[in-house]
């Protein structure tokens, strides 16, 4: 199976949290296949800056267990469509959810999130 991971769910998972735990279970499978957008290593640093971790470490965790995807032009103009369409249910829905959205619909994968943004949305694993 492949899956993205967002920021949410490598948070919850760098501090060892119940919710992280899924994901830790998760890496035991050997046919698993994980993506982090690149969008979502900003939300990491502002997240490691916050919290006097060295993102540097937490990097080199995150590309030690997925690959990072580079986003294209063509994927940010898209995203702005879905912003625009998601933003009619839900008001303060993000580029960045945004973004991820279309990489799921790219790839054909599943998104690994304790975002509220993704709670009802098919194809989900929601660590709530």
């Amino acid at each position: 199976m492949k899956y993205i991971i967002d920021g949410y769910a490598w948070i919850e998972y760098f501090i060892g949290s119940s919710k992280g735990k899924v994901l830790r279970d998760l890496f035991l499978g050997e046919r698993n296949e994980f993506f982090t957008i690149d969008c979502c290593l900003a939300e990491i640093h502002g997240w490691a800056l916050k919290n006097s971790q060295e993102f540097s470490e937490l990097l080199k965790i995150i590309k030690a267990n997925s690959e990072i995807l580079v986003s294209s032009e063509n994927i940010w103009i898209f995203s702005g469509k879905e912003r625009f369409e998601q933003k009619k249910r839900q008001k303060d829905f993000g580029i960045i959810d945004s973004v991820i959205l279309v990489k799921q619909q790219e790839l054909g994968c599943k998104i690994i999130t304790g975002d509220k943004h993704f709670k009802n949305f098919k194809n989900v694993i929601f660590l709530g």
